[in-house]
């Protein structure tokens, strides 16, 4: 300690201080080196900085990036030929546009905003067909697949690494296996499915639509199906890989979605159940913003469940009180906390708030549609509940199955409303069968489980395939009429997208797409227009719709596009191009509307070896 107290004459001089000032940087260096690695390897951080580097590297030496291919493939179709989309890299297998790492990283950590979709313009994009990861097969057909998967259709081990002990799924040979388990039911989702059973009505049809929050592998949706459940699970792209994707694969109703700035994409009272495992979504910050968005999208008399921090945890004391004082607020009734489970029914009536509260809640405005929820901003405020609210309360709402043929009174909005709803669901039947029968596409069989309707209207389409082992995403165009209401009141499940932009999923996720009035997707619906001011023509935003509905779709999948003959002819043009074989058929007799129908598959197909 004298030492370092003596003039700079007596300890060596300048020297000396610079050997030391020399020996402090490399430790600094080393320290900083250190540091930098247990960032990397341990944190999510390092897991975007991985993929965000290694797509940099491909899409610079892609040349199916040039930018002048969107035009040569559209004049080549314009012309009459046949045109070619080149493949993407491999190290693009798993990319979703609107859910880049890369992008999002530069982004406003505040409410989460960075982990929201964020989409590049459409001028960025690549024109490219992402190709399958090496070795991979058609998937495991269900019911098989809620237990296994194909390791090699997608080889992250991430999550059977981290989350094993705790049952969500381990490498066993050529697959992932599935027990069953979560964070806070490592024992199966079964036992922790019977012990809700206790308080809510799970069985006998009275609950049917559910959202699961933070949903892991979907495990919890997965195993509710056996009550005639059908859960809607979604969780954000995050340190744990392909979360949504590993719940796809297993033939489970998912996407991808994060709840931080804006309302999810649902309308307003859609869901009988709710429900949160260790999901860690801070319900009372933000002046409890979060659980008035889950009270926006919870139908009357319907139930909230959340699992795990804070109800009952350690060191979360003022949490778990807040989160019971914003729940008495809204006059929730609280059936039961079971250890870290608290299970909450939601009011069947109106409303109920009071003047003064400490959250500082109010109704919102009277004049905001509680239904509109695309790239809509959250507000702390109370949506209200409309005077029909006894006609689709739980309890008040037909029991599944009846509720699914009976128009729910949410369709009175629309002229003639339960006419074209009931015309609607007839004509689906028909075609259906026509399908089956005719054009030989045996929805019924285990080789399709997971569909999209693409532009869905009511859900006719979803509603004659309910009695088959498969379900349905339904779309509604966010500017189209919002019909997604009606569709959740009769015991199906969808949500709101823009067909301007890419679909928050993982690539190869659905074995089936169905869409009806593909022109529709990218005109005006008031002008009639193209409304993408990007594009110079219909054409040319076909081959990128096509292009993203190749990217969904598992080879050897199916998309069956219903349209004019004009439009049937442009999508054939472009099918070829994306490697689709395609026939084309004319309608069942009782269709009125001069339309033809496009049966196309996706062509299995890989890259060329590189060894």
């Amino acid at each position: 300690m004298g030492h370092l107290n003596l003039p700079a004459s007596k300890r060596g001089g300048a020297s000396t201080a610079g050997q030391w000032r020399i020996l402090d940087a490399v430790t600094g260096l080393l320290f900083a080196l250190v540091l930098a690695f247990f960032v990397l390897v341990f944190t999510s951080l390092g897991d975007s900085l991985a993929a965000s580097g290694r797509r940099s590297l491909a899409r610079a030496s892609s040349a199916a990036v040039d930018p002048r291919q969107r035009g040569r493939v559209i004049s080549v179709i314009e012309a009459g030929g046949r045109a070619t989309v080149e493949a993407c890299s491999a190290e693009e297998v798993d990319h979703m546009p609107c859910e880049d790492p890369r992008r999002n990283s530069q982004l406003s950590r505040d409410m989460n905003f960075y982990r929201e979709r964020h989409c590049p313009p459409p001028e960025e994009t690549p024109l490219c067909l992402i190709p399958p990861p090496d070795g991979y097969r058609i998937p495991v057909t269900w019911p098989e697949s809620l237990h296994k998967i194909w390791h090699s259709n997608m080889p992250h081990n991430k999550i059977a690494e981290r989350k094993g002990h705790q049952g969500w799924m381990k490498e066993e040979g050529e697959y992932f296996i599935f027990p069953g388990g979560g964070t806070m039911f490592p024992d199966g989702a079964v036992p922790y499915i019977e012990k809700l059973g206790q308080y809510i009505p799970l069985s006998g049809g009275v609950l049917r639509t559910a959202l699961d929050m933070g949903c892991g592998v979907a495990s919890f949706g997965g195993f509710l199906l056996k009550e005639d459940i059908l859960t809607l699970s979604f969780a954000p792209r995050d340190s744990h890989k392909s979360q949504i994707q590993f719940a796809l694969e297993r033939g489970i109703p998912a996407l991808v979605a994060m709840l931080g700035t804006r309302r999810l994409p649902f309308p307003a009272h859609s869901f009988d159940l709710v429900h949160c495992s260790r999901c860690l979504i801070p319900f009372t910050a933000y002046n409890a913003t979060y659980f008035t968005e889950v009270d926006r999208l919870l139908r009357p008399g319907g139930y909230l469940v959340i699992s795990g921090p804070p109800v009952q945890w350690a060191k979360q004391d003022k949490e778990w009180a807040d989160l019971q004082a914003v729940a008495r607020t809204l006059c929730y009734e609280l059936i039961v906390v079971d250890g870290n489970t608290v299970i909450w029914r939601k009011p069947s009536g109106e409303s109920c708030l009071p003047d003064q509260n400490e959250f500082g809640l109010d109704l919102c405005s009277e004049d905001e549609d509680p239904n509109v929820a695309w790239y809509f901003n959250l507000k702390s405020c109370v949506s209200r509940i409309p005077t029909l609210v006894g006609e689709y309360a739980v309890g008040s709402i037909p029991n599944w199955p009846d509720r699914l043929a009976i128009a729910p009174a949410r369709v009175s909005p629309m002229k003639n409303g339960k006419d074209v709803f009931d015309a609607d669901t007839r004509r689906w039947a028909r075609r259906i069968m026509y399908y089956n029968n005719s054009l030989g596409l045996k929805l019924g069989t285990a080789a399709v489980r997971n569909i999209m309707d693409m532009n869905a209207f009511f859900g006719g389409f979803a509603a004659a395939l309910s009695s088959a082992p498969v379900w349905v995403m339904n779309i509604v165009p966010a500017r189209k009429p919002l019909t997604l209401n009606v569709i959740f009141d009769r015991g199906l499940i969808g949500i709101y997208h823009d067909w301007c932009e890419p679909f928050s999923t993982y690539p190869r996720t659905y074995d089936f797409l169905h869409v009806t009035s593909i022109s529709s997707l990218i005109k005006d619906p008031k002008s009639g227009k193209n409304r993408f001011g990007f594009f110079d023509s219909i054409k040319m935003y076909l081959v990128d719709l096509m292009v993203e509905m190749d990217r969904m779709l598992r080879p050897e999948g199916k998309a069956v596009i219903r349209d004019s003959p004009e439009v049937i002819d442009k999508v054939g043009r472009v099918a070829h191009a994306i490697r689709w074989t395609v026939k084309v058929h004319d309608p069942e007799r009782e269709s009125n509307g001069g339309e033809k129908i496009l049966v196309a598959t996706k062509t299995f197909w890989t890259l060329p070896s590189s060894h």
